[in-house]
């Protein structure tokens, strides 16, 4: 048990590193829809530079990130199994079920724009990559307020933050076309 607390340490420094990849990969993935609409040389040249980019972040620091926060997690839960009969326990837990779903989800992405495949627009690859804020908002309340969260204004503190975060777009959205009254 003298360990506990290195290992519960190296869990959230890859937690970090594996956010910081989600929350870099989609932003990435805008340039590249980006890059799709430039004319040629600059096209290629900025393509095959995303995708390396993409490439590295994605095997070297993310998917690496996401296997040691996960297995480092799951060591902790087995010196501390009385954590798995906590009730915020179990929804942070569903919550990293939602964060593997947007992780996997992120993973068939950037195999597609590695095959030249864009199916995505640059605004919609910005709204999509505010799933990753969600679920880190939803997961740091948790376990900072465990059981003194009334779970009810956990769920509408959510569900405001999205509202506020599709707001935030929507103006970003105007500002960027260049008519902040649209």
């Amino acid at each position: 048990m003298e360990y506990y607390q290195y290992l519960k340490a190296l869990h959230l420094i890859f937690v970090i590193t594996w956010f910081a990849g989600l929350f870099y990969i989609p932003r990435l993935f805008v340039y590249h829809i980006e890059a799709a609409d430039k004319k040629e040389p600059e096209r290629s040249i900025l393509t095959t530079q995303l995708k390396m980019m993409t490439r590295r972040l994605w095997y070297i620091i993310t998917w690496p990130s996401a296997i040691l926060a996960t297995g480092f997690a799951l060591w902790l839960l087995v010196l501390m199994p009385f954590w798995l009969e906590q009730d915020w326990m179990l929804v942070k837990l569903g919550f990293v079920v939602l964060l593997f779903i947007y992780h996997f989800k992120c993973h068939l992405i950037f195999k597609e724009f590695q095959q030249d495949v864009i199916k995505w627009t640059s605004n919609g690859m910005r709204l999509f990559n505010e799933g990753a804020t969600i679920i880190l908002f939803a997961v740091i309340f948790l376990v900072i307020l465990r059981n003194a969260l009334d779970w009810i204004y956990g769920v509408i503190g959510i569900i405001l933050l999205s509202v506020i975060l599709m707001l935030g777009f929507k103006m970003y959205q105007r500002i960027r076309s260049g008519n902040p009254n649209a």
